[in-house]
């Protein structure tokens, strides 16, 4: 697949995606409340529960719903007024099953080829060409419906592919896969963006999948955005959490414990203790030497993804118990 010129289009210098005041509502639920960010290019994450309303921002940034209010720009382009010229430098890998019986791989790739308006002989190039990419060539004359989960996936990713789109939307790829077939599509993500300079908006709610892919994050739930910014960033060392590692000193963990300093006992002498901003780290040593232990290992923990959502979730949680 030929690499797109960089300067091909106006707008290759603007992010990706970013939204203003963003507002979905069905009837008298609100799935997206002004929801407001920037997704620079390469891979990002668009993460949050089930429900959370990362479909719906997808789908009416493409122009299948009709936002309330708000405003969207994608790739230097108003998403709802230039929504049919957006489109052709859009690819979408939807959800929900989007293959129709009876076809085989090929014709699959070709249809949707086709629905993006190329040639049929430029359609049947261009599938041949995604379907070697996606690594599914040796069975592409076989009907979709004989597919394993895996590959009706990297089906949906070729369809998405077909008409060498600048940016991809990939709502749950990797949703009701096995190990093997999600760091599969997961791999092929990562090529997409490292070799073929693809940029990709990957909505999903395994964090694993977002970490191992994506240089950024958009996190959401309720349909609010709690917090966004580089994965780097947010998980870098954990302020005042400490991994500690103790030789003797049987005293130690009640005296942790007192001090209000223990979160976890790791076990084999291995404790996770978070300081308050005001007690420096010298007096861990102080307390092992009171009770004759020697520390062995103190090192600034690094949060998880997961660690970072949750803090976020419960952050938006008290304070929304404050306003109430």
């Amino acid at each position: 697949m030929p690499a797109r010129p960089a300067d091909m289009t106006r707008g290759d210098l603007e992010p990706a995606v970013r939204l203003e005041d963003f507002t979905i509502r069905y009837g008298s639920f609100t799935a997206v409340d002004g929801a407001a960010f920037t997704m620079p290019r390469g891979a990002c994450g668009l993460l949050g529960k089930n429900g959370a309303g990362k479909s719906s921002i997808l789908k009416a940034v493409l122009g299948l719903i009709r936002p309330s209010r708000g405003r969207a720009r994608v790739l230097g382009m108003d998403a709802l007024g230039e929504g049919r010229r957006l489109r052709d430098r859009i690819g979408y890998m939807a959800e929900k099953e989007t293959i129709f019986p009876g076809l085989s791989g090929l014709e699959a790739v070709i249809l949707a080829g086709r629905l993006s308006g190329l040639p049929p002989l430029e359609a049947r190039q261009r599938a041949h060409e995604v379907l070697f990419l996606v690594r599914i060539e040796e069975e592409r004359y076989r009907k979709v419906e004989t597919y394993s989960a895996g590959m009706k996936q990297k089906i949906k990713l070729a369809q998405a592919l077909v008409h060498d789109p600048e940016l991809l939307f990939l709502d749950e790829p990797t949703n009701g896969l096995d190990p093997g077939g999600r760091s599969e599509i997961l791999d092929l993500l990562k090529d997409l963006v490292r070799k073929k300079g693809k940029s990709l908006i990957l909505s999903s709610h395994i964090l694993p999948d977002v970490e191992k892919l994506c240089a950024h994050v958009v996190l959401i739930d309720g349909g609010k955005v709690l917090r966004e910014g580089s994965i780097a960033e947010m998980t870098g060392a954990a302020g005042r959490l400490y991994r500690l590692r103790l030789r003797g000193g049987s005293e130690v963990e009640p005296a942790l414990a007192a001090e209000g300093w223990l979160r976890e006992d790791l076990g084999n002498g291995e404790y996770r203790v978070f300081l308050p901003p005001e007690v420096p780290a010298e007096r861990l040593f102080e307390l092992a030497l009171a009770n004759g232990a020697q520390v062995r290992l103190l090192e600034l923990e690094r949060k998880s993804l997961a660690d970072v959502f949750l803090d976020a979730v419960r952050g938006a949680e008290v304070s929304k118990e404050r306003r109430a």
